[in-house]
């Protein structure tokens, strides 16, 4: 399935069953089916103490096959995703596209995601630490992506979400997408406060001209998810329950030239469930990464809202029920345990699939699909909220010769198919590489963290930092 297609099921499946009114810290019966192979009235129970890492360690039969230093492995992941964005970027000087990253590999050559683009510029800061690369040859390649991006065509600031990667026009009829924007303006500020001087000042300009009360129905305060031109309305679905979105909150609240009001920001649905541990706030589809990419770049760690929310214990809370969700269908499927966790939108054996995830979901559980597909980028980017279940899951995916490729772990894996993904996704080895810096040396966040921007953004949102 498209990616853009993805944005279309999710607005359309939040307008028909998130709309309306939800009593908050409503804690889902945990023995509700869940659309899956799992029969009603046969579901596992979940364990309802007090979930922490030491509940799923790594079986001894497992354990006993895994003979890798988990830090052999991180490297593997790390510089293979790095490799990814470094090389699979348009890097003809002559070209409209240059700098362009591709959405996948070895998929459609053709397409970039802006995206990608965004998991990139950040990708040559963490190459350079690194020593993959040189610092000049993380500044050209990042000057040059700047120029190709302040030359594109966009809407009130706003991009494509896929585009040509030589043309660096949209592409497939794609939409003008705010979070892919998000996840690129991220990029560019880790970029333009890495390396300051012109870069800076380009990435001023790339963010200054982003106007994000533009995208906001004034209605219901709330973001629109998309934007088509070609279209009566043209706007498409709502951000109206939790997701990956909060960057775009921060973002769009640190702007010097297109402020929104904290109002939006406390305007989506936040749904508290459970699964095994503590209620905490839960996506749609409970797709791993959506609890996830925000806090690739934004150490939320030592903040709470004027709620008392704190998202960073949030994605915890999340990551201990994917561990235990994992853990009770240890009997009922192949590859889903307690080292095979982390469900997520990703590759499968049917082609993309962006319902796959794991409860709570939804109102009632039933939102989310499982079909024993894992993508080894779910574990692996709550490495910062659950270090050792993370470690564990990645030496066992080390383990599948069949698993591995040139740019790190394939996408996704089922062993009840005996299927292995045949391509590597831009996004999911961004936040891969991005979650593993930020665990390895705290790298991003200590460059995001100190950025004016984000700063104000958390400021205006009213975000207090805490002890």
């Amino acid at each position: 399935m498209n990616k853009f297609i993805l944005w279309i099921l999710i607005g359309s499946l939040i307008l028909s069953g998130c709309s309306s009114s939800v009593v908050d810290e409503v804690v889902v019966d945990e023995e509700i089916a869940t659309e899956t192979a799992i029969l009603p009235g046969d579901e596992p129970t979940p364990d309802t103490g007090a979930a922490t890492e030491e509940l799923y360690p790594v079986t001894e039969a497992t354990q006993a096959e895994i003979t890798y230093d988990i830090s052999e492995v991180i490297e593997y992941e790390m510089q293979g995703a790095f490799d990814f964005f470094w090389e699979q970027a348009n890097t003809d000087v002559n070209s409209p596209g240059y700098g362009l990253v591709r959405d996948r590999y070895p998929g459609d050559e053709s397409i970039a995601s802006i995206a990608s683009v965004g998991f990139a510029l950040t990708a040559y800061l963490v190459g350079i630490e690194k020593e993959y690369i040189t610092y000049q040859e993380g500044y050209d390649r990042v000057n040059g992506t700047l120029d190709t991006l302040l030359g594109m065509k966009r809407t009130e600031g706003f991009f494509y979400h896929f585009i040509d990667m030589k043309t660096a026009e949209r592409a497939w009829g794609s939409e003008v997408s705010n979070i892919d924007t998000a996840i690129l303006m991220m990029g560019a500020l880790s970029a333009g406060q890495y390396f300051g001087g012109d870069i800076q000042v380009k990435v001023e300009q790339l963010y200054d001209e982003v106007n994000w009360p533009w995208f906001i129905d004034e209605n219901v305060d709330q973001f629109y998810m998309a934007y088509r031109p070609e279209k009566d309305k043209g706007f498409e679905g709502h951000w109206d329950f939790y997701a990956e979105q909060l960057m775009l909150y921060v973002l769009a609240a640190g702007s010097d030239t297109y402020p929104i009001e904290p109002s939006t920001y406390y305007a989506f649905t936040r749904h508290y469930a459970k699964y095994g541990g503590e209620p905490f706030i839960h996506s749609w589809f409970g797709s791993i990464f959506t609890y996830q990419f925000s806090h690739a770049w934004i150490d939320f760690s030592n903040y709470v809202d004027k709620d008392g929310v704190n998202w960073f214990e949030n994605s915890v809370e999340a990551s201990l029920s994917q561990v235990a969700f994992a853990t009770n269908l240890d009997d009922k499927y192949i590859t889903i345990g307690p080292n095979a966790w982390g469900l997520s939108a990703s590759d499968g054996p049917n082609g993309y699939n962006g319902l796959y995830g794991a409860p709570p979901s939804g109102f009632d559980n039933k939102a989310h699909k499982i079909d024993d597909t894992v993508p080894p980028y779910g574990a692996i980017a709550s490495i910062i909220f659950m270090p050792e279940a993370s470690k564990q899951a990645m030496l066992y995916y080390f383990s599948f010769e069949d698993l591995k490729s040139s740019y790190g772990f394939k996408d996704a894996f089922n062993l009840t198919e005996d299927w292995f993904a045949s391509d590597v996704i831009g996004i999911d080895k961004g936040i891969s590489l991005l979650m593993l810096s930020n665990y390895e040396t705290g790298l991003v966040h200590q460059i995001m963290m100190e950025n004016s921007h984000i700063k104000t953004g958390l400021e205006r949102l009213q975000f207090t930092a805490v002890d």
